[in-house]
């Protein structure tokens, strides 16, 4: 049976609703992580670390589309809970159209400057150089592609249909994995192989829910149609979903920090194992994004329907949510540090200790992570955007360069992990000091 967002949530309901979401999200991460895996292992470590170096950049400048899809699902599902279902899907509409505009103008300026970013970045010497052109370069091509996936990804849970966003992500990440495994083990393409693997299944991510919101008798919330370009909501929108796009944004500039600090303190070997140490993360990160993801549209419903009994539900349960799968993804990475490290670099045994040491510490992050995620989500479906990109901007930015850059110099190379740690533990102080803030004024609490 169908779920509605103007339903009551038990612990049921609410993981039946937003699972689909958290199985997207994770989905979407192994898949993601496909393209490094084969990298690693079949290309080689100097190309496996030109990934890891351009991709900041690239998604910086991709994180434009988590902030449509974001900031415009706040305001989408917030106007369904006001019943205006009409300007609800014009909204709609406008939003994945300017997706579209901003995808293309991205993907040109990406192209153009990748080279000089890359050497700006760190990369030496010109194979590493030529594999982040030619891996960056191919990535910007399907940029669109990759805006518009994001985007549906997110409507899909707004216009009650969670589970046809985990068909496609199943779907374009099968088709990820099938298309690594053919353009470089059987090819041989190496890192462009790679990078057309991501895009063609980028494609498939966008373009089945387009075909799926244009049919008139689709029998979702949503329908793409006529959406002419209302100003005060596209500014609504960026602000609403800043906290996401200054979570990108600075979560990739704290990444070439990172990496800068690597190379002066373990070179190309610190680089490769910063970026397994991200991958493992996406995979329990993930699921933390995609069960505040699958809740905001509830949340942002029952806020536009002022049924405040229905927040306070939503809320509680949500914390307890967060500290039980906190504490159990910190465990499982202690025990999985070893099989986790092997599977990307168990070649050099070298990379292997820097690596394994990497994860275990960073392992302790998760106790706190859950909280802070949800926080800075909570305040963005409430459509309070300041709220959320300042607790997502101190999380990203402020806490992580300052950690980075002091830590380090006390403790070396360990200093930097543990400086994962420290970050997401100054966070939970200020998430934890805005929640109990505005409590009154949302009356979640």
């Amino acid at each position: 049976m169908r779920i509605q967002l103007c339903e009551h949530f038990d612990y049921k309901k609410l993981l039946r609703f937003v699972f689909p979401s958290v199985a997207m999200m994770v989905f979407g991460s192994i898949y993601g992580i496909v393209d490094g895996l084969f990298v690693s292992n079949i290309v080689g470590k100097t190309p496996f670390a030109a990934l890891n170096l351009i991709y900041p950049f690239i998604a910086v400048l991709s994180a434009f589309g988590f902030m449509i899809g974001a900031g415009g699902n706040a305001i989408v599902s917030k106007t369904l809970g006001e019943g205006e279902k009409e300007k609800a899907n014009q909204y709609f509409s406008m939003l994945i159209y300017v997706s579209i505009v901003l995808g293309i103008i991205i993907a040109v300026l990406g192209i153009a400057t990748v080279r000089p970013v890359s050497i700006l970045l760190g990369a030496e010497g010109e194979e590493m150089i030529e594999n982040c052109v030619i891996y960056g370069s191919i990535i910007f091509a399907g940029i669109p592609f990759f805006m518009l996936q994001n985007a549906f990804q997110i409507f899909f849970i707004t216009a009650e249909r969670p589970n046809y966003g985990f068909y496609v992500t199943v779907i374009a990440g099968c088709g990820n994995m099938v298309l690594d495994w053919l353009f470089m083990a059987v090819f041989e393409w190496g890192i462009a192989g790679a990078a057309l693997a991501t895009i063609a299944s980028q494609f498939i991510g966008a373009l089945i829910p387009t075909v799926y919101f244009l049919r008139k008798h689709n029998s979702s919330l949503l329908h793409l149609g006529k959406g002419p370009f209302v100003w005060k909501v596209f500014w609504k929108t960026c602000t609403n979903g800043s906290s996401e796009f200054v979570s990108n944004v600075s979560g990739s500039i704290v990444a070439m920090l990172y990496n800068f600090q690597l190379m002066r303190f373990a070179g190309e070997d610190g680089v490769a194992a910063y970026g397994v140490l991200l991958y493992a993360n996406w995979i329990f990160i993930a699921i933390l994004f995609g069960y505040s993801t699958g809740a905001a549209p509830i949340i942002g419903y029952h806020y536009g329907a002022q049924n405040h009994d229905e927040l306070k539900n939503l809320f509680k349960k949500s914390m307890v949510i967060m500290g039980i799968c906190g504490a159990t993804l910190c465990g499982l990475t202690i025990i999985f540090t070893d099989p986790l490290s092997g599977i990307f670099v168990g070649y050099d045994p070298v990379l292997f200790d820097i690596t394994k040491r990497a994860v275990l510490i960073s392992a302790f992050s998760f106790l706190f992570v859950g909280f802070n995620i949800f926080a800075s989500s909570f305040f963005t479906a409430l459509n309070n955007g300041l709220v959320s990109a300042v607790v997502a901007f101190l999380r990203t930015v402020v806490f992580q360069v300052a950690t980075v850059i002091i830590l380090p110099e006390i403790w070396g190379i360990d200093g930097i992990w543990w400086s994962v740690v420290a970050s997401e533990l100054l966070s939970l102080l200020v998430a934890s000091g805005c929640l109990i803030k505005y409590k009154n004024k949302y009356h979640y609490a």
